[in-house]
């Protein structure tokens, strides 16, 4: 009785395993289509009347959404039991890293017009650098994601990546900062950033 419930867990295990597999090509492909569709928007001059505008908006967004979802992926595994989903927590943070270089490819290259003298004006100011360190952070984190990473650098390497949340707060603070008027965007994805710290920890005091 035992052997065939241990294979009936084992046959399950396995299935769910080959389904998480199967949705790591259709996630690339969601992951995959904002960029897409910037550049299909930037081909067919749809961007409306501020084309650089548009495009480093849309890219900060998807940085900034995509960090949201990977910090999504803990609390989620707590609370429905489904350790899987953190094979998809690299992916999502990859992507994360990539339109957060497009995000500052923009500005430097598009918005800037790589005149250098003008960036350093803008790190005069408080929205520039708070974001410029959001990246700066972010890097040894994309830089240290593998899996052979992960064990060479041991208990050292979660406690780099706890600082996925000073990120997330200094992402949240950009965006906040970058708005002139309406500010309930950059407040909307505070509160689901709350939200998840708030889940991850009621979660954790149960155990």
């Amino acid at each position: 009785m035992i052997t065939v419930m241990r294979g009936r867990v084992s046959g399950y295990r396995t299935k769910q395993g080959q389904a998480l597999c199967s949705l790591k090509l259709p996630l690339f492909l969601i992951a995959l289509t904002p960029f897409a569709v910037m550049v299909w928007k930037t081909v067919h001059h749809d961007l409306g009347a501020n084309p650089v505008e548009s495009l480093s908006r849309m890219s900060g967004l998807w940085a900034l959404r995509l960090l949201l979802i990977t910090l999504a992926l803990t609390p989620y595994r707590m609370l429905f039991k489904q350790p899987g989903v953190i094979k998809y927590r690299r992916m999502l943070g990859l992507f994360t890293f990539f339109y957060a270089s497009l995000h500052l490819a923009i500005y430097v290259v598009l918005e800037k017009s790589l005149t250098w003298d003008y960036i350093l004006e803008d790190i005069g100011t408080v929205r520039i650098p708070i974001g410029l360190l959001a990246y700066v952070l972010l890097i040894p984190l994309a830089l240290t994601s593998s899996n052979s990473m992960m064990r060479k650098l041991g208990a050292a390497w979660k406690k780099l990546h706890t600082s996925v949340y000073v990120i997330a707060f200094l992402s949240l603070l950009h965006f906040l900062l970058s708005e002139k008027a309406d500010f309930r965007e950059p407040l909307f994805y505070g509160i689901i950033l709350i939200a998840l710290l708030l889940v991850r920890g009621v979660v954790r005091n149960r155990k």
